[in-house]
């Protein structure tokens, strides 16, 4: 095998793993996740490392449990996003009365700024599909002529340029002599074959 055939499947996977994770907030669920799992080992600390501040128990071991539940959710079901970063930054704040001053701040430091982008991600068909409304938008604008009078752009204006004939083909040697027959037989008088024979 050769070299590109090597590195072709790897680049394909790259490719997929790259849209797999574009598509879901990948970066704001794991930050959450590695936020509460950092608090659960802080809980497990030493005796002389813990600080008891608040309510312990049960609320110390479930705000950092659903925090790393939310993470995963937020990769697998990037769909509800909206109530997962918000449920997120609720549980970051309340991490700091329950899990040993929110995994001594660094847990609670990274489930808020995960929260946060989760809330502020967008999905990347919004993303394609805005930037395909806006090259829409302006390629109409750049069709247009700039010449264009007022009128052309009403809709009675388009609607004449619809019904007005097209261009005029080059003149033949034969349409003087049609228009001045033309000419001639409108004007009052005796018509042209009788001018001829008295001339």
């Amino acid at each position: 095998m050769t070299a590109g055939q090597h590195t072709a499947p790897a680049a394909g996977v790259r490719a997929r793993w790259r849209h797999w994770r574009r598509a879901r907030p990948f970066t704001a669920g794991l930050l959450i996740a590695l936020g509460g799992a950092e608090m659960l080992v802080t809980l497990r600390a030493p005796l002389g490392v813990l600080l008891h501040v608040g309510p312990q128990g049960l609320a110390a071991y479930l705000v950092p449990a659903i925090l790393v539940i939310c993470g995963v959710l937020l990769i697998t079901t990037p769909q509800q996003r909206v109530f997962y970063a918000v449920l997120s930054l609720v549980l970051g704040l309340v991490s700091w009365l329950t899990s040993n001053l929110g995994g001594f701040l660094v847990g609670m430091l990274l489930a808020l700024v995960g929260g946060a982008l989760a809330f502020a991600w967008t999905p990347v068909k919004q993303r394609a599909a805005h930037a395909e409304t806006a090259s829409a938008e302006a390629a109409p604008a750049e069709a247009t002529p700039a010449e264009a009078t007022p009128a052309e752009a009403t809709p009675a204006g388009t609607a004449a340029a619809a019904t007005a004939p097209g261009p005029r083909e080059p003149v033949g040697s034969s349409a003087p002599t049609e228009s001045l027959d033309a000419l001639l037989s409108a004007e009052p008088g005796p018509p042209r074959h009788t001018r001829a024979e008295r001339g």
